[in-house]
């Protein structure tokens, strides 16, 4: 087992990551505060993992709340069904709150978490790639609206987030894809190395090779765990871990949540993200190839959906919150290995990666 510290002061968690980490009741049972546990999970998981959860809090008082899977129910009214079990369970402020799931999962209950009597504990138990290199760290939770995805929300920290590299084995192949998005992410902000790494390794990635996993899972933890120490309310830096979000966001709302998994939809936003930054004259024809290649290679879409033109993208888009005061900004790529801080772009430019990037 790997233990990484997200160091923010007082609120400062490790992140654990290895293999058999569900079945080490010790570990959980340290970031308990009382014997009152809520479990949040949904349908695909709880079959899988919910008993061995249920198993390591023999002797705590615990209820669960099991919900539909998919980020179409990533909305408040799903979350209200915490709410409810927490109330009517008389749940008190010094709960424990676990997050048993993939990132609509944890940042549903993390929300949950954040607003019960104004912030009662939890701990991400991350089950999706995705969740354990990405969503899981940091304490960004929310839910999504219909007219944006993850417009409502709040900064909260978990007390410690367990990352076993076990439950990957159950993962399906498009989810496993779907993660990789966000590790590739880390490369191309600010880890050259480890983005030439993934060039090497991807295959090995894709048949599941567990050294090849925990090698990119702990160094996405690490990339992550800095940034969020640096900005934790991401008033800075921290923006740089949106590359392609803003429009991978658009497909998601555009289409429907759920339509487009949020790891297809960043990397279709990433390769967008990559063209626009070439029309910006900073990366060069080989520089997007590369990026393209490698997400394809990951066996993730590249092109954005036919039924979303320029004019409904842009409309999407504005509603983002790194925008400010009307104006579209956007995480770009100076170089592999170098993304920007949200960057003003003029319309006719983002017109011209809109309309033209998936023809060319």
């Amino acid at each position: 087992m790997k233990t990484l510290q997200v160091q923010l002061g007082e609120r400062s968690y490790p992140i654990y990551i290895g293999s058999g980490l569900l079945d080490q009741a010790g570990l959980l049972a340290q970031h308990i505060k009382s014997k009152q546990v809520l479990v949040v999970t949904n349908e695909t998981i709880a079959p899988l993992y919910l008993d061995k959860i249920l198993k390591n809090l023999a002797g705590y008082s615990v209820e669960t709340v099991i919900l539909p899977d998919g980020e179409q129910f990533k909305t408040l009214d799903f979350v209200n069904k915490i709410f409810d079990k927490l109330l009517s369970s008389k749940f008190s402020r010094n709960a424990t709150l676990i997050a048993l799931g993939g990132g609509v999962i944890g940042d549903m209950g993390g929300f949950a978490a954040a607003c019960y009597q104004r912030g009662i504990a939890f701990v991400q138990i991350p089950t999706t790639l995705l969740a354990q290199v990405d969503s899981s760290v940091g304490g960004k939770t929310g839910v999504n609206h219909p007219l944006g995805k993850n417009m409502i929300g709040a900064f909260y920290q978990p007390q410690a987030v367990l990352a076993d590299a076990d439950v990957l084995d159950t993962l399906d192949d498009r989810q496993l894809s779907a993660g990789l998005a966000e590790v590739i992410k880390y490369g191309l902000i600010s880890d050259v190395e480890f983005f030439e790494w993934l060039e090497l390794n991807i295959d090995a990635l894709l048949t599941r090779d567990k050294q090849a996993l925990a090698f990119a899972i702990e160094r996405s933890c690490i990339n992550k765990a800095q940034v969020v120490a640096e900005d934790e309310t991401e008033t800075g830096v921290r923006a740089t871990l949106n590359l392609g979000h803003t429009f991978g966001h658009a497909i998601e709302t555009g289409m429907g949540y759920g339509a487009y998994l949020h790891g297809e939809a960043v990397a279709i936003g990433t390769c967008q993200a990559a063209d626009l930054s070439r029309r910006k004259g900073w990366l060069n024809d080989n520089d997007v190839d590369r990026i393209i290649t490698l997400f394809k290679k990951a066996r993730l879409p590249v092109l954005p959906p036919e039924e979303l033109d320029a004019d409904r993208f842009i409309e999407l888009m504005a509603v983002d919150k790194k925008n400010v005061d009307g104006q579209i900004r956007l995480i770009l790529l100076k170089h592999i290995g170098e993304a920007t801080l949200p960057v003003s772009v003029p319309r006719e430019l983002l017109e011209l990666t809109l309309k033209h990037y998936a023809r060319e």
